[in-house]
């Protein structure tokens, strides 16, 4: 089968800023980059095929040109390709906000939910994200505390520090706070329900939209609770160590620590993305040598096999 480089699509969104191009690669004439979306075929911003004789095609056409065995066993029993990883640049603050479960989204939306989960790249000192509620709230205190303007006296409020990692469970309260840096791999979805955005206006100098009612519809207002780890021990092996990240019916994430090299089967249940967070080096399989570094973003096919990634570097790998 096939293993290709992608080229992400962009956001300029008002709280991003400028580390995903002076530390992660990107090249983009936006001067903010907020949202790099490393691997996507959603219509609001799909990759595109780098490498091969496919090069320059939109990663959703590619996938169609493959066919459904491409995204193998487990990827084909989804009606829309199942997953979007994105890079995330929090230079400001991000709106209070909360997704649709599946069930929801689909039925008021059209799409997909949005479960997700996050891995800290780099977080400044102090920095800290919204996690949830620290306290049991009822629907009619939720929607009084958004009028009144005191919903962040009962949100669960988090430190951050680099490798931390976050399952955001469709229905959970959530922000990313300033100075945050981090990999999302999330359900190919783009429903995001704001319900409080520290007063700030849009481009058009309007405040931007809320979604109150929709937001109150589906959010979990029980606290939840995470050591905000991976969720499996990590396995120590020649060259290279391996930790499961989070594992959910959308998804399941590993983060590799390669010293020399490693060797990933992708079989005939799964495609594979590899994104790597830093360090450099070759992925090869039987047919095909990139070179890697930092930023990058590789697709590889149901029954690529083995997949060998050499040299010094961290990636995040993620299947169905």
């Amino acid at each position: 089968m096939a293993m290709v480089r992608l080229l992400p699509a962009f956001k300029d969104y008002l709280w991003g800023g400028t580390k995903l191009k002076e530390n992660y690669n990107k090249k983009s004439d936006l001067d903010i980059v907020a949202e790099s979306w490393e691997l996507s075929t959603h219509k609001d911003g799909q990759s595109i095929v780098d490498s091969g004789e496919d090069q320059g095609m939109l990663f959703g056409d590619y996938l169609q040109k493959l066919g459904k065995e491409a995204l193998g066993t487990k990827g084909a029993a989804f009606e829309n390709f199942p997953i979007l990883i994105k890079f995330i640049d929090a230079k400001g603050n991000l709106s209070i906000q909360v997704h649709p479960n599946n069930e929801y989204a689909m039925r008021v939306e059209k799409e997909y939910g949005k479960t997700e989960m996050w891995y800290i790249l780099d977080a400044e000192e102090g920095a800290s994200l919204y996690y949830g509620t620290n306290k049991e709230i009822t629907k009619e205190e939720f929607r009084e505390r958004i009028e009144n303007n005191t919903l962040l006296d009962v949100l669960k409020s988090v430190p951050v520090h680099k490798g931390d990692v976050f399952f955001i469970e469709a229905g959970t309260i959530h922000a990313i706070g300033e100075g945050i840096v981090i990999c999302e791999i999330q359900q190919n979805s783009n429903t995001t329900y704001r319900v409080y955005d520290f007063g700030r206006v849009g481009a058009d100098g309007k405040p931007r939209e809320l979604h109150i009612d929709k937001a109150i519809d589906v959010s979990n207002l029980t606290p939840l609770e995470s050591d905000f780890k991976p969720c499996g021990e990590v396995k120590t092996y020649d060259g290279y160590q391996v930790a499961m990240m989070a594992s959910c019916d959308y998804f399941t994430t590993y983060i590799y620590e390669v010293k020399s090299e490693c060797s990933v089967k992708v079989d005939e249940e799964s495609f594979a993305s590899f994104v790597i967070v830093d360090g450099e080096g070759t992925i090869e399989s039987d047919d095909t040598m990139l070179s890697i570094r930092k930023g990058d973003s590789i697709f590889a096919t149901a029954g690529t096999g083995s997949v060998r990634v050499k040299g010094n570097c961290r990636f995040i790998l993620s299947r169905v």
